[in-house]
């Protein structure tokens, strides 16, 4: 695993002093969904398909489950391989509307392998065709990933990577993470560049833009 180096920047529009891993942020990580990915249930599972999708998506709020609800409406049906499932039962786990459905255990919005439409999140693929970041359409804690941010309410913030710690028990007994080993150390440009939109929205353009410019620097 790339070794953590924390370094500090100050946001000059709101005064947040931000410690960062720039360890992680300078290495080359890139995701390797479907070239490699394990997956993150307690036995090796790159055949599939799940990526992180293997468990439902935890939901902000109500706000973010109105959200998620009002695009799954719009999503196109050739690009949704369970929108009839979901029709029938639901997109939410149960009424909460705290976490998305889960079926043949992977989430609901989860395209398999073979799917004519494309696997993968039927989210991002429609974000993608429609021309829009998938970050603006994905619930926050699918495209935060591999990365974690805690405000400490003092004005210090830290971003760092995301661990096997985060998930608790589950983190345990997870055969393989991303963020651990070389596997995914396959990038042509430093972490901070290939989650440059997700680096943005995290910790606001100034920041982000002193974090890109030292990631490049090592």
């Amino acid at each position: 695993m790339v070794a953590e180096r924390f370094e500090s920047f100050v946001d000059p529009v709101d005064g947040t002093r931000w410690s960062v891993d720039m360890g992680f942020l300078s290495s080359r990580w890139a995701c390797i969904w479907g070239a490699g990915c394990q997956g993150i249930l307690d036995e090796p599972a790159e055949e599939l398909g799940h990526g992180c999708c293997s468990v439902g998506t935890e939901l902000f709020d109500e706000d973010e489950a109105m959200l998620v609800s009002a695009l799954a409406a719009m999503l196109d049906n050739d690009l949704w391989q369970l929108r009839s499932w979901a029709d029938e039962h639901s997109i939410f786990e149960d009424e909460q509307r705290k976490r998305t459905n889960t079926v043949d255990g992977a989430c609901v919005f989860l395209n398999r392998p073979g799917f004519d439409g494309g696997a993968g999140c039927a989210l991002h693929l429609q974000a993608l065709r429609d021309g829009d970041r998938p970050i603006d359409v994905k619930p926050n804690v699918c495209w935060q990933l591999p990365l974690i941010t805690r405000r400490q309410g003092d004005g210090t913030a830290t971003l760092r990577r995301w661990g096997r710690d985060d998930r608790g028990a589950a983190g345990t007994a997870m055969a393989w993470c991303c963020t651990e080993g070389g596997n995914a150390q396959v990038g042509t440009e430093p972490t901070a560049e290939f989650l440059a939109d997700e680096l943005q929205a995290l910790v606001g353009p100034e920041v982000a833009v002193m974090i890109r410019q030292a990631a490049g620097e090592n």
